[in-house]
């Protein structure tokens, strides 16, 4: 399944890496009801994002290296 999912796990982490995002607004965004579907679950288990709590803010996700090189190795910009 990996394969059929990783173009979303690419999606998921460009989205990210624009700018880091809220916890509460990846997981609204990126929720699914499909088992098979674990795009979130793949790129935390892969290491490609993270979550981090900001004062003031709450828990934000931001890419990792691992991500940006994921990113750079399909040709998008981290």
């Amino acid at each position: 399944m990996a394969a059929t999912t990783d173009p979303l796990v690419l999606d998921l982490v460009e989205w990210i890496a624009r700018e880091p995002r809220l916890y509460s607004e990846v997981i609204e965004t990126w929720r699914t009801s499909c088992p098979r579907l674990t795009i979130w679950e793949d790129a935390v288990d892969r290491g490609y994002v993270t979550r981090e709590p900001v004062a003031g803010r709450g828990v934000c996700v931001a890419i990792t290296e691992c991500g940006a090189e994921f990113l750079r190795e399909h040709g998008r910009s981290a």
